[in-house]
């Protein structure tokens, strides 16, 4: 539940909704297909609660099912069709990720932060002769927080309490070998792009990619996104990254800062 929803009077809060969207949340990457005692687990709600919600989800055309699993429809597409077209965010970067990536053939994205992940919210369009993205950064992708530049540099942003509520009691999931996994090693990274105002994320949420991420600031000083470039090592190592693709992006940063 985000900090919006904590200051809601409970009189005014409709817990069949939260319970429903919780339900609909529990489908993802990992579990694709859900019966009614899997939903449960995940939602944290009654089996014969979870069943109802998933009956009702699957009669508004949210859910398909065969009687006995349930997974996703198309129309779940509505939701994230009507922000990509709707929000400003999106619309206000597009422009300037499609020019970054005209210029260097890389691939670029805007990220925000959603909990324990980041979502992709927008994207460069694919140039001639640019790379293919690493897998699943797509738009709409969501990742996890803690293996990703963009993540890193969202949660370098945060307020010392907040990050610190964040990482507590926290298992960082090993995605690779590269996977920083250990708390201490975690801070000290985040302090890093702190101190650095950007992040570096080698080969730590995918084989074969490094990516690179500066904050997107409005004119208060507040990270409202990350803008980032991902690269395979034999385009880019790290280093060159830093060289060449880090000037670009500040200046992108600098840029866009009076129009977010």
């Amino acid at each position: 539940m985000n900090n919006e929803a904590k200051l809601i009077a409970k009189a005014d809060f409709i817990e069949g909704m939260a319970k429903g969207m919780a339900v609909l949340e529990s489908f993802d990457t990992e579990r694709q297909r859900l019966n009614a005692t899997q939903a449960a687990e995940r939602a944290g709600l009654t089996r014969a609660a979870a069943r109802r919600h998933l009956l009702t989800l699957a009669y508004l055309g949210y859910l398909d099912t065969d009687g006995t699993h349930y997974w996703l429809s198309a129309k779940v597409l509505r939701f994230s069709g009507s922000y990509l077209s709707s929000a400003r965010l999106p619309r206000l970067l597009q422009p300037t990720l499609n020019r970054l990536a005209a210029q260097t053939r890389e691939s670029f994205s805007a990220v925000v932060l959603d909990g324990d992940e980041v979502v992709i919210v927008a994207r460069s369009v694919s140039i001639g002769g640019q790379r293919l993205m690493a897998y699943g950064l797509h738009l709409g992708a969501r990742l996890p927080v803690h293996a990703t530049s963009t993540g890193r540099v969202l949660l370098a942003a945060l307020p010392r309490v907040e990050f610190n509520a964040w990482l507590k009691g926290r298992e960082l999931a090993r995605l690779t070998p590269k996977t920083t996994i250990d708390h201490k090693a975690f801070r000290a990274a985040v302090a890093r792009v702190k101190a650095d105002d950007h992040a570096v994320a080698s080969e730590e949420h995918e084989l074969g990619v490094h990516a690179l991420a500066v904050p997107l600031r409005n004119m208060q000083g507040k990270t409202v996104a990350a803008l980032n470039v991902v690269a395979s090592p034999d385009r880019l190592a790290p280093e060159v990254m830093r060289q060449d693709l880090l000037p670009l992006l500040l200046d992108a940063a600098r840029e866009l800062r009076p129009l977010l």
